[in-house]
């Protein structure tokens, strides 16, 4: 772990493009959507033949493409291949200051996201970058990796998310479903929720955010909108999209309801009162029919803060009692 990496503030993931590495018109289009995140993909979405070519099309699509309002990441391959270390070093070297995340799949402990740390801080301080501001995503793909998931969100400062990988992960445990992100036939309850919740779990533990996988059957949106209410009911901070139909549903689920939010920034205005002087310094007060306190307060920041990520506005306001 590097000892120069500092913690970091959370960034907006309610959708998360995946865009192959490979294709200059996907590139292209996907800076005019309005997801969150786009990840360059050098790994599934890029044939093997292709990924030389394909990790000098992404540094020149960083470096000159317009990303404005997105968070910029490349999924490399994972270490188990001859491919990671020369995409690590030809993608960050090559676009390090336009990067703000490299996503490593297939993670398995906690020395693989120590490794890409130590990578990137050689590259960094070679490079003349700021160490420390490139951050890491892991994708947990099978039993092993979740199974040492707690260990893998606290393995490197860098950490900003742990992103469950479905597809993979199904094969692995020999799930018996060919639909990625769909119940398998025959099972009464949620077979993802132990996954979805261990992997919550590991991440909040360190502050992180926790984003889950795609859903491939992109022409049905109402079947991306249901697998995605899941996640988010849960608490997960977003969702992979693999086609500018899904980006809205995405935003949509993983965004509060103009009630909530306007909800939640009651609560914290009206809790802010009642603690002041003015208010009477109150540990706990009404809100209407509603006793809110600081477990309010706290739970109102949450619904408060996605809104706000989300860049919606209020349309109420709290006015103080008189006398």
């Amino acid at each position: 772990m590097s000892s120069e990496t500092q913690p970091r503030a959370l960034r907006p993931r309610r959708s998360c493009l995946a865009v192959p590495g490979s294709n200059p018109r996907f590139l292209e289009k996907a800076q005019g959507l309005p997801a969150d995140q786009v990840f360059l993909d050098l790994e599934d979405a890029c044939a093997p033949l292709a990924k030389p070519e394909a990790r000098h099309t992404v540094v020149k699509f960083l470096n000159e493409g317009d990303w404005s309002g997105k968070t910029r990441v490349v999924r490399v391959n994972d270490w188990t291949t001859e491919w990671t270390y020369r995409d690590v070093v030809t993608v960050v070297e090559g676009a390090g200051a336009n990067l703000d995340c490299v996503m490593l799949p297939k993670v398995q402990d906690a020395a693989q996201i120590q490794a890409l740390d130590m990578l990137l801080t050689q590259i960094e301080k070679t490079t003349g970058l700021e160490v420390g501001r490139i951050g890491i995503e892991a994708q947990i793909e099978n039993a092993r990796g979740l199974v040492n998931v707690d260990e893998i969100a606290g393995a490197s400062p860098r950490m900003e998310t742990i992103v469950f990988g479905p597809a993979d992960f199904m094969a692995s445990i020999n799930m018996k479903s060919l639909v990625v992100g769909e119940q398998p036939p025959g099972y009464p309850a949620d077979a993802y929720h132990y996954i979805l919740m261990r992997i919550l779990m590991a991440a909040r533990t360190h502050d992180l955010q926790a984003i889950d996988g795609p859903y491939l059957q992109i022409r049905d949106v109402e079947g991306y909108r249901k697998v995605a209410q899941r996640a988010a009911a849960l608490g997960f901070d977003g969702k992979w999209v693999l086609h500018p139909g899904q980006v809205e549903a995405s935003n949509e689920v993983f965004s509060p309801s103009q009630e909530d939010y306007d909800h939640a920034e009651m609560i914290l205005d009206a809790y802010a009162y009642y603690t002041s002087e003015a208010g009477g310094k109150k540990g706990s007060a009404m809100l209407g029919d509603e006793m809110i306190d600081e477990a309010s307060r706290k739970m109102a920041l949450v619904v408060s803060g996605k809104g706000r990520a989300a860049g919606m506005k209020r349309t109420t306001s709290f006015t103080p009692p008189e006398g």
